[in-house]
């Protein structure tokens, strides 16, 4: 193509990236607490299409089960207990650019490579950023086209909205648990009973909280609530680069600070069994086309690297929120 110092560097952009797409993925993996864990579960599943994501879950008991004796007729009704939320697929893409001048200014294909991994590194870093705050989001971000993160499926008042489809009002299985603590202060020697309670709330049985996100101040107030022998450390999540404590066996992760994206005041329950990042399975932080991209009206290259999926829940009471914003 007329122009261009050496049309091979359209090839190392395209491989470049798409070689590099399965460390974006991990990267991104790496910088969410959320995620981290749930990789941990197992609990990152990729879709293969469809028009939307399905998550299924169970809302309700068998109504056949009871007692019987002997002879006893046993119930044999149809017994409804299984449906699903439906989750919008949310997409996301990071553009990078090489103009027909830098390829001019790198013409030997090691330079070139060289400014692919400058390049890549900052898209990699812009991608992650993007999604780990998509996953604190209410879904409404861009005019809906941002994730439905936590601030949509574990909210302040369980009772309005419908995330995957599902009307709170109606349905009370499907309102996360919630410590309102906006009428008095939280404090570093109330905040341990405060806990308390929300771990019950949103336990059953084995079933509990095992990740538990603050901001700033909150973590600080937990911190401040502990005697120096009952700093136990998670030794998995630490590892992960996140300061971390525990609470009732769950990990107690810091994700404030700079950069950090839990709202203020704020600290979430999670019980990361029934949560699950859906990124589509040929989608996940790859290149959008092994083809260049050409402007008609400018002497540049452009290589996306796209993402498409979103955060899904199948038990909203098992998850909790604590607002200290009081």
């Amino acid at each position: 193509m007329a122009g261009f110092a050496n049309t091979s560097y359209t090839d190392i952009l395209a491989t470049t990236i798409e070689n590099r797409s399965k460390k974006v993925a991990d990267n991104v993996t790496k910088n969410s607490a959320i995620l981290a864990k749930m990789k941990m579960s197992g609990k990152i599943k990729t879709f293969s299409g469809g028009h939307k994501i399905i998550q299924e879950l169970s809302f309700a008991e068998n109504g056949n089960s009871g007692w019987y004796s002997g002879y006893d007729t046993l119930p044999t009704a149809a017994s409804d207990v299984i449906s699903a939320a439906e989750y919008n697929i949310k997409q996301a893409a990071v553009p990078v650019v090489i103009s027909g001048l830098e390829r001019l200014q790198n013409s030997s294909k090691e330079a070139m490579i060289d400014l692919m991994d400058a390049r890549l590194s900052v898209a990699e870093a812009t991608m992650a950023n993007l999604i780990c705050d998509g996953l604190y989001s209410d879904g409404t971000g861009s005019a809906g086209k941002e994730i439905d993160g936590l601030g949509s499926l574990v909210v302040v008042d369980p009772t309005t909205g419908s995330p995957g489809e599902i009307n709170r009002a109606t349905w009370t299985f499907w309102r996360n648990q919630v410590s309102d603590n906006t009428a008095a202060a939280v404090t570093s020697s109330t905040i341990q009973g405060l806990w308390n309670a929300l771990w019950a709330d949103c336990s059953r049985g084995s079933d509990s909280p095992d990740l538990i996100l603050c901001d700033d101040t909150v973590w600080a107030k937990y911190v401040a609530s502990l005697q120096a022998q009952q700093r136990f450390t998670s030794p998995e999540v630490g590892n992960l680069g996140f300061p971390s404590l525990k609470f009732m066996g769950a990990d107690v992760i810091f994700d404030g600070g700079i950069g950090g994206y839990c709202p203020d005041g704020t600290a979430f329950f999670l019980n990361t069994d029934y949560l699950f990042y859906r990124p589509h399975a040929q989608r996940n932080m790859v290149p959008l086309s092994p083809n260049r991209r050409v402007p008609t009206n400018q002497d540049a290259e452009v290589q996306i690297l796209g993402w498409a999926g979103n955060l899904t829940c199948s038990g909203a009471q098992f998850q909790g929120r604590f607002d200290a914003n009081g």
